[in-house]
This record gives C-alpha cells, sequence and structure tokens, in this order.
C-alpha cells in the first residue's frame, strides 16, 4: 500500500506538478475521494499517466521501488506533456478547483 502511495504520487507530481493530497487541497476536499471531483480532463490525464507507467513497466519488466519509480516519473511525464500541448492550444488550464460534483448538471452533459 506505501508503494502505491508513492508511485501514485509519482504520477501525480509528473501529470499535474502537484501530489495527490495537494490537488485535494487545492480544490478544498477534506475526505472526499478526489477522483470523484475531477473534470473529464482531468481523469482522462489520470489515466494516461498511469496506463503509461503500467505500459512501460510492462515493457520493460521493471523490479524495484527505484526503477517503479523512474517508471512512474516517466508515465506522468508523457501524460502532463500531453496536458501542456493540451492548455497551450486551447489557453485553458486543465487542473482548476472547480469539483465536479459541484458542477450544475447542465455544465456536466456534452451539447
Amino acid at each position: 500500500q506505501i508503494e502505491y502511495s508513492i508511485l501514485t504520487a509519482e504520477i501525480s507530481k509528473a501529470t499535474f506538478g502537484m501530489t495527490p493530497s495537494e490537488y485535494k487541497e487545492m480544490k478544498n476536499l477534506k475526505r472526499e475521494n478526489l477522483r470523484d471531483h475531477m473534470t473529464d480532463l482531468e481523469l482522462i490525464f489520470s489515466m494516461l499517466g498511469e496506463r503509461a507507467t503500467t505500459e512501460i513497466t510492462q515493457t520493460e519488466n521493471s523490479k524495484g521501488l527505484n526503477k517503479l519509480k523512474q517508471d512512474a516519473k516517466d508515465g506522468g511525464t508523457i501524460a502532463g506533456d500531453a496536458k501542456k500541448a493540451l492548455e497551450k492550444k486551447t489557453g485553458k488550464k486543465v487542473s482548476t478547483n472547480e469539483n465536479y460534483l459541484d458542477a450544475p448538471e447542465n455544465k456536466k452533459r456534452l451539447k
């Protein structure tokens, strides 16, 4: 469980520039689940970082915490680079203090 938390934090730092606990703080969350309060784009980039990390780890048959941490940084960087490219193209930040569950229902639906 500790290793999972460490690796998740590495992916998040590389993707969003902050750990999950810092992200929760930005969104003003206490005990709520962070993912429940992420926008679609935040979830997509989070999942990209996780999946890229898994792909790297499996391809390289990584073992040991240090190697897995490096894989997590690399996977998160892939997602972070994609996030930055989208932000540059749209001029909008992906990471916001907006909470998906607090958003009005009409903003959640695709038009």
